[in-house]
């Protein structure tokens, strides 16, 4: 049996893979319904999902596949957060309604997705300040607009769907403004020739904003947030939301705790080592989707049906030219190296402890902390509910910055592995095993 986690892009192209070459397949998602962060299934008495999803059509066909085929088995709202390797097979800890299960498994797929990277700055802690998968998330699930008035900013391809999906949901967009210039596109025009739907991708889009007015403003960020409004270029933007993401952190829990070696890409990401056909360093254990590079549901697509079992010559280098346009968008779309330059001493850093940039740096210079490790145990960054998945790469970043210093990239996988996948509570887990799969 083939035990696949997560049900967005690469889990579902996995599943259906795996399933039509004969295998049996147990899809386990902490989500209710099939899609992943990227097609989060509408209820359907709200609207026409197709108008908030591109290529919602290749998503239905997979959906159609996991629901009607008897091979695979969906496991729906719940979530793994324990597994290791006993004897050659995986068993995997999950909790289901409340109750603790075990599944074990002969091979293991992990398509745990991505989430928002986040960056500090002042005012970020205020409600309505958010990221903008955030934002996304409510309208594609629940149908709920966030804000009126929204200020969208960043980096990446990203805000602009997020903006065309809340601007033809009812809100107006104040701001859209992209970090980087457009000029930048010269540096990935091979990966765009090599993709050319990527390229009517962008044009569907950008007729989408077009429609309702809203012009990307670009090589601007925010500054600061207060209650009512944004700070950009020293100009006041008044607005109920403010959405601002900085690309995306794969979630590499449960390839870190069953062993699998990480290893960290060109612009720092820390992402799980796969060979030629998505199987990391651990035997059985595979790999598709954004925890091996972040690189969009395209790629998604390709990597899940390779880990699933399809294999062809025509698969790989499709997966080629993916690659090489992920590749291309670190360049265009890097993180800005001096996005510490609007911190101000009260800043918050780490959210759940409460950790100031003060904080940290006090526990630089009267501490003696030389790195983003001991730092956080002067001052108990990431040690609260998310354990550091939100503020871990920021304080190493902080203190290299403080210090003089690079962040090693051991520091980064240290940061990028926990002992647990996700919560469980004292109950639960006093409860013993409910069931074995």
């Amino acid at each position: 049996m083939i035990a696949i986690i997560g049900a967005g892009p690469a889990g579902l192209a996995a599943a259906t893979t795996a399933a039509t070459g004969g295998e049996r397949v147990i899809l386990i998602d902490s989500a209710a319904q099939l899609g992943g962060q990227y097609w989060r299934h509408l209820p359907s008495n709200w609207k026409d999902e197709r108008s908030l999803h591109y290529n919602f059509d290749k998503a239905q066909k997979l959906f159609d596949v996991v629901l009607s085929n008897p091979l695979i088995t969906r496991y729906s709202s719940a979530h793994v957060w324990q597994a290791e390797k006993i004897d050659g097979k995986f068993h995997l800890y999950l909790i289901k309604d409340g109750i603790e299960e075990k599944i074990v498994a002969e091979k293991v797929i992990l398509a745990t997705g991505a989430y928002d990277r986040s960056l500090p700055f002042p005012g970020w802690t205020y409600p309505g300040v958010m990221t903008p998968g955030a934002a996304q998330g409510m309208l594609k699930s629940h149908g709920v607009l966030v804000g009126k008035k929204i200020v969208i900013a960043g980096t990446g391809p990203f805000l602009l769907p997020v903006a065309a999906g809340l601007a033809e949901s009812g809100a107006e967009i104040v701001g859209l403004f992209e970090a980087n210039s457009p000029l930048r596109w010269v540096l990935n025009l091979h990966g765009l020739l090599l993709n050319p739907g990527k390229i009517l991708e962008a044009i569907y889009y950008f007729k989408k904003l077009r429609k309702f007015r809203v012009r990307i403003q670009y090589k601007k960020t925010v500054e600061q947030a207060t209650r009512t409004s944004a700070i950009v270029g020293g100009k006041e933007v008044s607005c109920d939301v403010l959405a601002v993401g900085w690309g995306f952190v794969p979630d590499l829990s449960l390839a870190g705790i069953l062993g699998a070696k990480l290893r960290v890409d060109a612009d720092g990401t820390v992402l799980v080592k796969v060979d030629s056909n998505q199987e990391t360093s651990v035997p059985g254990l595979f790999a598709a989707g954004e925890s091996t590079g972040i690189g969009g549901s395209t790629l998604a697509l390709i990597e899940g049906e390779i880990a699933g079992g399809g294999r062809s010559t025509k698969v790989k280098f499709a997966r080629l030219r993916a690659q090489i346009f992920a590749r291309g968008l670190q360049k265009v779309y890097p993180v800005p190296t001096d996005w510490q330059k609007n911190l101000q001493p009260q800043t918050i850093i780490c959210r759940c402890e409460e950790v100031s940039q003060e904080d940290i740096c006090t526990s630089i210079d009267e501490l003696g902390a030389e790195n983003g490790r001991t730092a956080k145990l002067f001052t108990r960054a990431g040690m609260g509910l998310c354990q550091g998945r939100v503020c871990s790469r920021n304080v190493s970043e902080i203190v290299a910055h403080h210090t003089h210093q690079k962040v090693l990239d051991s520091e980064l996988i240290a940061g990028a592995q926990r002992p647990m996948a996700g919560p469980i509570s004292l109950g639960e887990l006093g409860d013993g095993l409910g069931k074995k799969f």
